[in-house]
């Protein structure tokens, strides 16, 4: 890029404000802490989590600009920078680490300690970043116009839009409250079902709802198209596959039941249908669309390393003294990159070669290049870091099996080293994204990645009692708590060693997934529909329905976009208000104080009367969506 055509930011190169603060950064280390167990909780709901930069930008931008009167574009930023480094890190860490505890819970290993977590969590984390700063300039700068990075340049046009910050920090905040309110009727005080079925008699299928203010806000902030698919593969598995096989096999006993299939269904319902055997379909559809969304991938990411390399050489010559253009040393990024790789190779919660750890941190930098690539394309949402993730696993399990490292520690070994490349595709992401909204800013890029570092230490020291706290308050792979994407890792990885899975319903799975990728059904989203509850999936259909009510609305195009995004706001406090108070109870529940609560039994509520309830605080739940978002723009 020539100076004569170079990219002029909002804040010059040559003009020096404030990033690095006390204030940004204890609201950075916060909303990292915040956000990233928020995130862990929703992730583990539903497989799926959002972005944080936005929240975190109009919360920095409500704080700075409107409570404490300053002027600072810039220290917003930084905290946005170390505030979403939380997200990240918490959903590479949800989809793969929460597979050692299930196998604590059957008794085949001990639990992960709290600072193998954190070592885990942090030495991926730490790859993460640092593989992307060579990448900064071949990627950030140099293909600027060609690389939209479509969150990046979202997240710089919230913080340009400064004189709003003050009504956006409120409605993220308002979003928070009602959220924390509607969870603790729900859960807290059970004054009404936090889900509703129906069931009609003689047939084996169910349909119902929750009515989570979280849930609903993911199908709201994914939209109409995403939802349905979800929605759809629901209905596949609890209106279609669920009667079918209590049609056919109501005498018979099937592994991995122990009882037969009428027995299990007179007992549980279509509930212990689902978890006893499509659970084991759904993994085998969310394994295929994992590695079709891969290899479809390919070309584009052998391309995107080959251009990448390219650039690096190409640029590598070339040291600018620009504050816009100061990456940390690529020294200290060679000397850390070492050091975190002997750490892979002594940490006993990692017990791999040298040799293997080596192998471990060119994987790493292979896909953190192609996520860093990836998110600049096609965006954060799209990113196939789950299939690479799957790619890792197969990989290293085969490796360690042939090895004869097998049993026990090569489950966990095989866990460990496929958690390390799925937190560094999401940390290379999401420090991608972030990079490009301070290019377009004017942020100094040094100062930014020190702002991804302390992000990922807060958030890594904060991940492990996260994991515990969740799994000792309702346990990984219940109704409250499913750990789609963790269940899977470890189904592939005993699948490998074992060889022990019901590979009949897991190849249904896999030809599923083929099936919708022949007719054109985006596969991710179809199969996490069909491993997931339909109630789940219901709800996230409902806060589909409503964005998809404001993308036809007849409205002037600058209004309509207003109101989207105000839901998009109100709907990130959600998660988050929900996500913090699921933290709450779970510590309540773990000391044994959540039975205080609990007014369902002191009052003795009939269930017609809990229902009722239940769909009339859904019914509020959507109204005050609407009052925040679409009322809201017809009061001004």
């Amino acid at each position: 890029m020539d100076k004569k055509n170079e990219f002029k930011p909002y804040i010059p190169a040559e003009k020096v404000t404030p990033e690095i603060t006390v204030t940004s950064v204890v609201m950075g280390i916060l909303l990292a802490i915040v956000f990233g167990a928020a995130n862990a909780y929703l992730g583990l709901r539903v497989g799926m989590t959002v972005s944080a930069s936005i929240p975190a930008a109009v919360i920095a931008m409500g704080v700075i600009r409107i409570l404490m009167k300053k002027n600072s574009i810039l220290e917003s930023n930084f905290v946005q920078t170390t505030g979403s480094a939380g997200e990240s890190l918490a959903a590479g860490a949800i989809f793969t680490l929460p597979a050692l505890f299930l196998w604590a819970a059957e008794g085949k290993m001990e639990k992960p300690s709290l600072i193998e977590i954190t070592v885990i969590a942090l030495i991926g984390g730490l790859l993460g970043v640092f593989f992307m700063i060579p990448l900064r300039n071949a990627l950030i700068v140099k293909e600027h116009g060609i690389l939209p990075y479509p969150e990046g340049a979202a997240c710089s046009e919230v913080l340009l839009a400064g004189e709003e910050g003050g009504a956006n920090a409120s409605t993220v905040f308002a979003g928070m409250g009602f959220a924390a309110l509607f969870k603790f009727i729900i859960d807290g005080l059970k004054l009404v079902a936090g889900e509703i079925t129906f069931a009609v008699k003689g047939f084996a299928g169910a349909i119902g709802t929750q009515i989570y203010p979280a849930v609903m806000s993911v199908g709201y902030i994914c939209g109409a198209r995403i939802s349905s698919y979800m929605f759809a593969g629901g209905v596949l598995s609890w209106l279609v596959l669920i009667p079918v096989i209590v049609l056919f096999g109501s005498e018979t006993v099937m592994y991995p039941g122990t009882d037969t299939v009428g027995e299990i269904f007179a007992q549980s319902g279509a509930s212990g249908i689902w978890s006893t055997y499509i659970r084991y379909i759904g993994a085998g559809a969310l394994a295929t669309g994992g590695i079709i969304s891969l290899v479809k991938s390919l070309p584009l990411i052998v391309k995107t390393f080959g251009g990448a390399m390219k650039s690096i050489r190409s640029a590598g010559g070339a040291v600018s003294q620009d504050r816009t253009q100061k990456d940390i040393g690529i020294k200290i990024v060679l000397i850390a990159i070492l050091i975190l790789t002997l750490l892979v190779w002594l940490v006993p919660a990692i017990p791999v070669s040298l040799v293997g750890a080596f192998i471990v941190v060119i994987f790493g930098f292979f896909f953190a290049t192609v996520s860093s690539r990836m998110v600049g394309l096609v965006g954060s949402s799209n990113n196939p870091v789950s299939g690479m993730a799957i790619a890792t696993l197969l990989i290293a399990t085969l490796i360690l099996k042939l090895t004869g490292d097998a049993g026990a520690a090569g489950m966990q070994s095989a866990i460990a080293i496929g958690s390390i490349i799925c937190i560094v595709s999401a940390i290379a992401g999401d420090t991608s994204q972030d990079l490009k909204t301070g290019f377009l800013l004017g942020a100094t890029p040094k100062k930014q990645q020190i702002g991804e570092i302390i992000g990922v230490v807060a958030t890594a020291l904060a991940i492990g009692g996260t994991l515990y706290l969740l799994d000792s308050a309702w346990g990984f792979g219940s109704d409250q708590l499913g750990a789609p994407q963790a269940t899977l890792m470890k189904l592939i990885v005993e699948g490998v060693m074992g060889g022990n899975l019901p590979w009949g319903l897991v190849l249904i799975g896999v030809f599923i997934a083929v099936v919708a990728e022949l007719v054109g059904i985006p596969v991710l989203p179809f199969a996490i529909g069909v491993y997931l509850p339909v109630q789940l999936n219901a709800c996230i259909m409902v806060g589909g329905l409503i964005r998809l009510g404001y993308d036809k609305m007849k409205k002037p195009e600058e209004e309509k976009k207003n109101i989207i995004n105000d839901g998009i706001l109100f709907c990130s406090g959600m998660i988050a208000g929900e996500g913090l108070v699921g933290i709450l109870l779970a510590l309540l529940a773990v000391f044994g104080l959540d039975s205080l609560l609990d007014l369902s039994a002191k009052l003795n509520l009939p269930p017609v009367l809990s229902n009722a309830g239940g769909l009339i605080l859904f019914a509020v739940i959507v109204l005050t969506v609407m009052k925040f978002s679409l009322w809201k723009k017809k009061k001004k």
